[in-house]
């Protein structure tokens, strides 16, 4: 079974947390997110940067910014942000690609020794992908989560207001 990963992301002015099942090494870890969306915006791909740190060969470890080459591979028009976040970063965390390394250090030990590499990316995550280092406070609800029925029910009745006589 798999294990919940929270991630947030952060996309032009709106805040929006997602929800990934991630088995492996990056399970647990709690990332933001920055995307720009280029002028050509759908038929240019997004650029996409991790803004706290995380170890992994595609990814630059200074400046977050995942791999052009692994997105634009992939890329075409039809997709949308959704896919960047439900497909496109998922696979990235599962299926790492340590031949063509932003992280040369992190690629070499992929390739070398992937148990101490995982180690490595452990460490990382419980040093920087925590709630707070992606700025979300532990007790906030992801946007995805459903209302109880007792919040549900209140907030209808808030909306709704008393009937007229």
């Amino acid at each position: 079974m798999f294990s919940l990963s929270l991630c947030l992301f952060f996309f032009n002015l709106s805040l929006r947390s997602f929800m990934w099942n991630v088995k492996g090494p990056y399970q647990g870890g709690v990332w933001k997110i920055r995307v720009e969306l280029p002028d050509a915006y759908p038929y240019n791909s997004p650029f996409i940067g991790f803004v706290n740190k995380i170890y992994h060969p595609n990814i630059d470890e200074m400046s977050g910014s995942v791999c052009l080459d692994v997105i634009n591979e992939t890329w075409s028009p039809m997709f949308d942000l959704v896919n960047v976040f439900e497909v496109f970063l998922p696979q990235l965390l599962l299926y790492p690609n340590p031949s063509h390394p932003m992280n040369g250090e992190a690629g070499a030990l992929m390739m070398r020794d992937h148990n101490t590499y995982e180690q490595r990316v452990k460490e990382y995550c419980e040093k920087y992908a925590k709630p707070e280092d992606a700025g979300l406070a532990t007790e906030e609800k992801s946007s995805d989560e459903e209302l109880s029925e007792d919040e549900y029910a209140s907030s209808d009745e808030a909306v709704a207001g008393q009937p007229d006589p």
